[in-house]
């Protein structure tokens, strides 16, 4: 019933009232003053980032032990970190992970900032050969624990094994052909268009070592840059053939007709076809576009002439690696029999 004060819970037990208790502002005050601002990673003891930073300085300092010795895990500085990097060089180094990856990419020459090693590491052939390796071109050689390498690799399959890349310092169009007067012969520069898989811009990489073109120009946003993958794609041939990045490929593309070059794209609708190419023999400009989109319109119409590979009509199209793999051949096929 309506203010019946009998029933249980209907009055309060006294020193239950919820709220402030007397003298209780000064608490409140000090909890809002907090302890300050947090510190840097670097500058807490227990983080990783401050016992990287302490191998650093003992580094800088030559107290760090050999070049090619070996540290504990949480010295090892680097990883596959994602940072901008000076004018001309990539913006990511990566961290190839895996004893088959890792051999082949030492096997290929790719320049290797750090190699990383687990602890108490199961051995067997690949192993010691690329400890071998290692051994004989001086590489830095660190020993890590197992999660330190997990972060390292981003989690990826590393079986003990991963190497840091250091950005891929790219060239400019000038180079390319000044790579060619040096050469002696007619310039022959690849130029890709949309291709963004790294793999392929590897495999065009290893196709224009082996037919004698100058160089790869590639586009700047939305493209593949020299990365691991494409490193290790390459077979070595990133080490011989500049890449050159430009930031609008349709004017890179003018600057190479107006240094006498003459620009051919290649495309399913192409008036003629690339065996058939009278300009092979001139300073030429091979262009291929994605496998799916081809030449975009802009490329298109900066081309000099557009030409076709033929193929069987079951096959609708080649991806960029294979089609400019083809059609440097029958380049080099032509300027040899000129």
């Amino acid at each position: 019933m309506a203010g019946n004060s009998q029933r249980r819970g209907a009055t309060r037990k006294p020193g239950s009232k919820k709220g402030a208790t007397v003298g209780s502002g000064g608490q409140r005050r000090k909890g809002l003053e907090g302890r300050g601002p947090t510190p840097k990673a670097e500058d807490r003891v227990y983080h990783a980032a401050h016992k990287r930073k302490v191998a650093d300085e003992k580094r800088a300092t030559g107290r760090g032990g050999p070049a090619r010795g070996t540290e504990r895990a949480g010295t090892s500085r680097g990883g596959a970190s994602r940072g901008g990097g000076p004018k001309g060089r990539g913006s990511v180094q990566e961290v190839v992970a895996g004893r088959n990856s890792v051999l082949e990419a030492l096997r290929a020459r790719i320049p290797v900032e750090v190699v990383y090693l687990a602890s108490r590491l199961d051995a067997d052939d690949r192993t010691r050969e690329i400890v071998d390796i290692v051994a004989g071109r001086g590489y830095d050689l660190l020993e890590v624990g197992k999660p330190e390498l997990d972060r390292l690799t981003d989690g990826a399959v590393h079986q003990g094994v991963a190497i840091k890349v250091p950005p891929y310092e790219y060239a400019d169009v000038d180079d390319l052909l000044d790579a060619a007067e040096e050469s002696g012969r007619p310039p022959l520069v690849v130029a890709l268009d949309g291709v963004t898989d790294p793999r392929n811009l590897g495999a065009v990489l290893r196709s224009a070592g082996a037919f004698g073109a100058h160089g790869v120009l590639v586009p700047e946003r939305r493209a593949a840059g020299v990365t691991a993958s494409a490193w290790k794609v390459s077979a070595g041939a990133a080490a011989r053939v500049p890449v050159a990045r430009a930031t609008n490929l349709v004017r890179a593309l003018g600057e190479l007709k107006k240094a006498g070059c003459f620009v051919v794209g290649l495309d399913a609708g192409g008036t003629t076809a690339i065996g058939d190419l009278e300009l092979a023999t001139e300073p030429l400009v091979v262009v291929a576009g994605s496998e799916g989109k081809g030449l975009s319109r802009l490329v298109r119409e900066a081309c000099d002439v557009v030409a076709s590979i033929p193929i069987g009509s079951d096959t609708e199209s080649l991806n960029a690696a294979v089609a400019t793999g083809i059609s440097l051949y029958e380049v080099a096929r032509l300027r040899r029999e000129a």
